[in-house]
């Protein structure tokens, strides 16, 4: 029992595997439904005349001006709300409960009285999640490079590895920090609704960006903006990717003096 305690990294992974099989094929099975799709709304009449009947700000939040592409139609339908929306429900969900879940259920006093320290519990964790949320990366790619040349998408396969990196970093940055909020607070809940509404909110700006003159020189803050602005399939290795990884690390580095400070046993 004591080796599996030293192991946090190992031990969570092992925790989570019954949910990654689950997360990841729904994930499978979502890809292969919009990409059924393709084929007919490529052969649609007037597809063009349809898609400029949108509001220019509206094709331009959905990126619907290359719609009439298997990468652009991917990028409309899945990565410019509903997958980014499944990576952070499973990122910030399993952040949450990365310590202040431990510690709400009376199981982390156990882990701290073994040899991991309170740094090495928070730096172990971060790395489980890192890995749990690549995992689902890698499946979502593996999904895309599977149904695209079935259903003539015509993605490839760095369009494919960039989209996917892009749904990580975005679960990693916000999983990070509800783990972070998580390890300062001992509250599971709490590091959700704070997690959420900083993900809602940056959505908002992303979206309002693309909607207000006045707000668009402040869209670039948003992770969201970092993550899908153009449409994450196809966009190469933009800038804010970097900047995505960078705001997790911030996370976690804020959240390791305060966790080490903190009397877990008074509470």
């Amino acid at each position: 029992m004591t080796i599996v305690l030293r192991n946090v990294f190992t031990k969570s992974l092992r925790d989570a595997r019954r949910g990654l099989i689950g997360w990841g094929i729904s994930i499978v099975v979502l890809v292969l439904l919009e990409a059924a799709l393709w084929p007919s709304v490529r052969n649609m009449a007037e597809l063009q005349q349809f898609l400029e009947n949108y509001p220019e700000a509206l094709r331009k939040l959905f990126n619907l001006d290359q719609f009439a592409t298997g990468t652009g139609f991917m990028n409309a339908e899945l990565y410019s709300l509903l997958l980014p929306i499944l990576f952070l429900v499973y990122a910030i969900g399993r952040g949450a409960r990365a310590i202040a879940g431990e510690e709400e259920t009376g199981t982390l006093d156990v882990l701290l009285v073994t040899r991991v320290s309170p740094v090495s519990l928070i730096v172990q964790q971060a790395a489980a999640l890192a890995v749990a949320v690549a995992a689902l990366g890698t499946v979502l790619f593996a999904a895309v490079m599977t149904w695209s040349p079935v259903f003539d998408l015509g993605i490839g396969v760095a369009d494919a590895a960039g989209g996917s990196l892009a749904l990580v970093l975005l679960g990693i940055e916000y999983g990070w920090l509800a783990l972070a909020f998580g390890a300062a607070a001992g509250r599971r809940a709490a590091a959700v609704s704070v997690a959420a509404a900083l993900a809602i909110a940056a959505y908002v700006l992303y979206a309002a960006g693309a909607l207000v003159d006045a707000i668009e020189p402040w869209q670039p803050l948003s992770p969201f903006h970092q993550a899908i602005d153009g449409g994450p399939l196809g966009a190469g290795l933009p800038a804010g990717y970097a900047w995505m990884a960078v705001g997790a690390v911030v996370f976690v580095l804020a959240a390791l003096p305060v966790f080490n400070r903190r009397d877990i046993a008074a509470r």
